[in-house]
């Protein structure tokens, strides 16, 4: 009952309190922009075609309703407020009739199985890798790949994404050049191998930065629990090495990366916006740099409450599984 008080509530009341606070900001920041969707649309239907000064005003009141945009900035906040909480974003400005909520399910599941793979691939990775190379620093292997990360994690993202585009999809057509996959969706071995191989390059450039940034990050947490008196003692006593690597090395140094992994899986759902427009990716960035080109506030807004939530409920989920890694925690 302590643990519920102390620990449990208070973390879901300020996950909620994230919510508000990322839900009210994504209402004001758009409406700060001098950009006027109404007025665009307005002008776009106007400027092949000559209408009665009645008929525009009309017509602006009708988009105002359509778009959320009608009444006092107060209105617009409990309007807002209240198709947030029943899942309605409304119509999409670019691709109207077409609904935000349909745009953003057309690219979601392209980057959670891009960026998903990705992260968990990378997270494994890197820790093992990591982990190693701080509890043997001395081999050589060690010091090959270390040397390796340190050359590989300062480059930009984007560098590697163009030289890898280049190499595997260009000077060597291994890899398509753009898409998410090729033929007619089905439930077909050929379509989930085009899936893969549209995939793997987009995928790969991530996996090469994420793998960098977890590999130093673990060999630092491991470096620091080598030395600890337990790490010492258990060598000592002769325990195996795979016995002090399992239990006193990577489970000590667990929650650092825990809290990395959940928030980055938390993060997917706003896509890799770099990586989609490198590589033409169908997902859910690419989605949300269309809707910043053309001023699509609602599907902005869509993807970006879809952000807050994944991420808010990531960092929740990591404080609630807390206990169960640290006893700490529990008997504090």
């Amino acid at each position: 009952m302590t643990l519920l008080k102390t620990y449990i509530i208070p973390r879901i009341l300020q996950w909620a309190l994230v919510i508000f606070i990322g839900v009210t900001l994504t209402f004001l920041i758009p409406r700060l922009s001098p950009i006027n969707p109404v007025e665009q649309a307005v002008s776009r239907l106007t400027a092949f075609q000559t209408l009665s000064p009645e008929a525009t005003i009309a017509l602006r009141e009708s988009l105002e309703d359509l778009y959320g945009l009608k009444g006092s900035l107060f209105d617009q906040y409990i309007a807002f407020w209240k198709r947030v909480l029943s899942g309605d974003l409304g119509p999409s400005f670019s691709s109207f009739p077409m609904s935000v909520n349909a745009m953003i399910a057309n690219g979601i599941w392209w980057s959670i199985g891009l960026l998903g793979t990705a992260v968990v691939l990378s997270w494994v990775l890197g820790i093992f890798l990591g982990t190693l190379a701080g509890y043997f620093p001395n081999r050589l292997w060690t010091r090959v790949m270390e040397s390796i990360v340190i050359v590989v994690y300062p480059v930009p993202y984007f560098i590697i994404a163009f030289t890898l585009l280049m190499l595997f999809a260009y000077y060597l057509p291994i890899f398509p050049l753009v898409g998410g996959a090729s033929g007619t969706p089905s439930f077909s071995l050929g379509y989930f191998g085009s899936i893969l191989r549209h995939s793997f390059l987009p995928a790969i450039s991530v996996i090469i930065g994420a793998t960098a940034f977890r590999f130093l990050m673990a060999k630092a947490l491991t470096t620091s629990e080598r030395t600890s008196d337990y790490v010492t003692y258990a060598e000592i006593a002769a325990l195996p090495k795979r016995k002090i690597l399992g239990v006193f090395i990577i489970r000590n140094t667990m929650l650092p990366q825990v809290t990395d992994l959940a928030l980055s899986l938390g993060a997917i759902f706003e896509g890799a916006l770099i990586t989609e427009i490198v590589f033409s990716y169908p997902g859910i960035g690419s989605t949300l740099y269309n809707g910043i080109i053309s001023a699509d506030y609602n599907l902005i807004m869509g993807i970006t409450l879809l952000s807050i939530i994944g991420v808010a409920t990531a960092s929740l989920l990591v404080d609630l599984t807390y206990p169960l890694f640290d006893p700490r925690v529990r008997l504090r």
